[in-house]
């Protein structure tokens, strides 16, 4: 290897460039196949005649068996490559996702979904890892926020095509359409994306993985951040679970494709993660993540109004701070873990895709039984609690390295 291709990956480089485009055609994929059945999930409610917790099961379930596989999925990209594993992970998820729209049960749909997690599940966390070890410390911070940025125009766009298709058309055919252009990005990810050049793959002794979990939880930072990821993604998901349901009955009664229109807020995120990735990386972390959830909490409230504009701005602000937050914390855990960096990755992320499946679900209680009202008090308190510990954070002793 020269010494040319031994340095880190600097920001403005061609091969930034080329790395960002892959990263976040992958983001977009993950999300895109993941969130896509968000807005449809009225939809499942009366196409299966389920309950609006049980349509929701369509993103939990698929949430759930991501967070669990990551804990296997992130040791095994230390043993066969970070590259492998994530190109493996998107094309089996766009293949699934094309399988899933035409399945007539409502239980063999869930099936391929809970599968479609798994195989999901080899992206985010070695992704993480990927630009850790690539990226120079200046670019960490740009880089993690345009890898989440591809998460939010994927998020978006899959919302958006789905919630329109379903008007107009069905919903089976907006999934597929999902599942295709998730197949594109993974073509675009592996062509794009350069080969590790300071991973070093070794062999993994199954008896010592448990080992390389459990001292990310001795370190006086990771877990607070570990709980973020559980707090902030949970309330998030919350509000755009059921914010649907609310704008389709009255006064407002909306459409399915103005409801799927809504969710073009999502290009908020995408601008705020890149952005606050960046701010960050200037001014400190411990000086944006509790403004980020902070703006979140502002957004929330603005969405108790009855007047459509301010909600929709509600829920674009209560966007751009989940971004931001997210944005600031998982990019702290690759600075923060100083060794096993991909299972310090999948951990935040395992908590973070089990906040989406476990938080995000118990809100359909607080909507049955108190309404969007119910909705907003159960996202402040999960926030304000993520605000407590950002504060902490903040007064931790800076990190020394060896």
């Amino acid at each position: 290897m020269s010494e040319a291709d031994d340095r880190l990956i600097e920001a403005g480089t061609p091969v930034f460039r080329r790395t960002t485009v892959a990263l976040a055609a992958a983001g977009f994929s993950t999300f895109a196949v993941l969130y896509g059945v968000q807005p449809l999930l009225p939809v499942y409610a009366d196409d299966f005649h389920v309950s609006p917790a049980e349509s929701s099961l369509a993103l939990s379930l698929p949430c759930a068996t991501l967070a669990v596989a990551l804990l296997v999925v992130s040791p095994l990209s230390e043993v066969w490559g970070r590259k492998p594993v994530m190109t493996i992970s998107l094309f089996a998820s766009a293949i699934l996702t094309i399988v899933a729209c035409l399945v007539p049960s409502w239980h063999g749909f869930l099936a391929l979904r809970a599968l479609t997690g798994l195989t999901a599940s080899g992206l985010p966390a070695v992704a993480m890892a990927y630009l850790s070890e690539e990226m120079h410390g200046r670019a960490i911070g740009l880089s993690m926020g345009l890898l989440i940025g591809g998460n939010a125009l994927g998020g978006m766009v899959g919302r958006l095509i789905a919630g329109v298709i379903a008007d107009y058309g069905s919903w089976r055919l907006g999934l597929g359409t999902i599942g295709v252009l998730a197949l594109l990005a993974a073509v675009t990810f592996w062509r794009a994306l350069p080969e590790s050049r300071h991973f070093t793959a070794h062999r993994m002794r199954w008896r010592e993985v448990p080992g390389t979990f459990t001292q990310h939880f001795r370190d006086a930072g990771l877990p607070w951040l570990f709980a973020e990821a559980f707090l902030l993604m949970g309330g998030f998901v919350c509000v755009y679970n059921y914010i649907g349901f609310r704008l389709l009955d009255p006064p407002f009664s909306l459409s399915q494709a103005a409801i799927g229109a809504i969710f073009a807020v999502y290009l908020a995120g995408t601008a705020s993660s890149a952005a606050t990735g960046e701010i960050a990386s200037r001014l400190g972390r411990r000086k944006v993540l509790w403004l980020a959830i902070t703006l979140g909490l502002v957004g929330i409230v603005m969405t108790l109004s009855d007047n459509l504009v301010v909600i929709i701005g509600g829920i674009a602000v209560v966007t751009i701070g989940f971004f931001g937050a997210h944005s600031v914390a998982s990019s702290w855990i690759g600075r923060r873990a100083l060794r096993d960096r991909a299972q310090a990755s999948s951990v935040y992320l395992s908590l973070y895709y089990l906040g989406s499946s476990v938080l995000g679900t118990a809100g359909g209680w607080f909507f049955a039984h108190a309404g969007w009202p119910g909705v907003v008090a159960y996202f402040g308190a999960l926030y304000g609690i993520a605000l407590a510990i950002a504060i902490r954070l903040a007064r931790l002793p800076p990190l020394t390295r060896p």
